[in-house]
């Protein structure tokens, strides 16, 4: 089992950049794949990008293809999300994840079993 912490997120500016961080509590988190998902006001909750236990392949969704960078440190128990070129259509609550999948070529919200608490990021000028 495991539990996360996350920390991160805020306001930026269109362009802009933010980070968002998971660290995560209990055993075995190098055999997970972690995840980023997101949740803007009205509409469901989406993957975006998730990165595999086994050899750190990674995903990202169209939306956020080319402008966020997802990784992990299993000696610090410890996944990054890092955002560039941020753009208003990004604003949402942002959450990581952790799950015994790994797809690479989408996220599904009921492969994924343990959550972080969600952090806001907001985009505007």
């Amino acid at each position: 089992q495991l539990q996360f912490v996350q920390s991160g997120g805020g306001l930026a500016q269109p362009g802009g950049s933010l980070r968002l961080s998971c660290v995560a509590s209990g055993r075995n988190f190098d055999r997970y794949t972690v995840g980023w998902f997101r949740q803007a006001p009205g509409k469901e909750r989406e993957g975006i990008s998730s990165i595999s236990a086994a050899d750190s392949s990674t995903f990202y969704s169209d939306s956020v293809k080319g402008r966020f960078t997802i990784s992990r440190d299993n000696a610090k128990n410890t996944v990054h999300l890092q955002m560039s070129n941020l753009q208003f259509e990004d604003t949402a609550v942002y959450y990581c994840a952790a799950g015994w999948s790994y797809r690479p070529t989408k996220m599904y919200l009921n492969e994924f079993e343990y959550w972080g608490q969600g952090a806001q990021v907001t985009v505007s000028s």
